[in-house]
C-alpha cells in the first residue's frame, strides 16, 4: 500500500464501520504495516484486530467491528495446491503466478510450501477466481482445492552462521542479523517489530545473550547460539542460527 495514503485507509477502515454498524477489513498488512496501523488505532474508542488465517501469520487482515459483535470473523479462505513430487516449487513461484492473473497483493496473505502442498490464504472475494483459474503454477500442473488438512506446511529448517559484531546491544545485533545498517535496526525496534524471547522491546541498548531467540517481524526468526569469544580486534563472535 502506499504510505501518503496509508494511514487515512486506516482510518477510512474504522470510520466506514462505525458509520454503518458493520465489520470492515484493510489487508492484506504486512508486518510494518500492521504495526502502523495498530499505533494509529490505539488511541481510538474501537474494537479491530489483526488475523490471518492462522495464528502467527506475517500478512494479516486488519478488521474493524461494532461493539454487538461477539465473535469476529474474518473473510480469509485457505486455500491448497497440490502437485507432484518430483516437482519443487516456492513461494515466489506462487506468489508470481497469482499476480501474473491480475490478483492484487494485498488480497494474498502467507502462502505456506511443502514438498507436494502448498496452502495460501487469500480474501473470500478472490476464491473463486483461483480456483477457475490457477491450473499452473509455472510450468508445474497443480490441483486446487479450498481449504487446508493441520499440520500446515511449516518453514522449520535451520541454517547456522557465524559473523563478528561490534556490541551485544539489541541493534547492533539485529542490523547484523537483517543485513541492514544500525539506523535501520534501531528503527524496526522503536517500532515495535523486533521480539526478544517473544518479548516485544523498543530499548535498543537491550543486551542480548547466548540462548536468546529474536523475532524480527518480516525479516524471521533468529537463535543466538553463542555471543562470548571474541577477536584479536575485540569484535564479539556472534553464531547464530535462522529459520528458513
Amino acid at each position: 500500500m502506499q504510505s501518503e495514503i496509508f494511514p487515512a485507509r486506516i482510518i477510512d477502515t474504522l470510520d466506514i464501520c462505525e458509520k454503518t454498524n458493520k465489520p470492515k477489513f484493510l489487508g492484506f498488512l504486512s508486518a510494518e504495516e500492521a504495526v502502523y496501523a495498530e499505533k494509529i488505532l490505539e488511541n481510538r474508542k474501537a474494537s479491530y484486530s489483526f488475523f490471518g488465517g492462522y495464528d502467527e501469520a506475517e500478512r494479516v487482515l486488519l478488521g474493524c467491528f461494532p461493539e454487538y459483535i461477539t465473535e469476529q470473523k474474518f473473510p480469509i479462505t485457505a486455500i491448497t495446491f497440490s502437485f507432484r513430487k518430483e516437482y519443487s516449487l516456492t513461494h515466489r513461484d506462487f506468489l508470481g503466478s497469482l499476480m501474473a492473473l491480475g490478483i492484487g497483493r494485498e488480497t494474498v496473505g502467507d502462502i505456506l510450501v511443502e514438498p507436494e502442498r502448498a496452502v495460501a490464504f487469500v480474501s473470500d472475494d478472490i476464491t473463486d477466481y483461483i480456483l477457475n483459474e490457477v491450473k499452473k503454477i509455472g510450468r508445474v500442473g497443480v490441483l486446487v482445492s479450498i481449504g487446508a488438512s493441520l499440520p500446515l506446511p511449516q518453514k522449520s529448517s535451520l541454517a547456522e552462521f557465524s559473523c563478528t559484531v561490534a556490541s551485544g546491544r539489541l541493534d547492533c545485533v539485529v542490523a547484523l542479523l537483517c543485513n541492514i545498517s544500525r539506523n535501520e535496526a534501531s528503527q524496526k525496534i522503536e517500532f515495535g517489530l523486533v521480539s526478544v524471547n517473544s518479548v516485544q522491546t523498543e530499548k535498543t541498548t537491550k543486551q542480548i545473550s547466548s540462548g536468546d531467540i529474536i523475532t524480527v517481524r518480516g525479516k524471521g526468526k533468529f537463535i543466538i547460539e553463542s555471543l562470548c569469544d571474541k577477536t584479536r580486534k575485540n569484535r564479539i563472535i556472534l553464531k547464530y542460527k535462522k529459520y528458513i
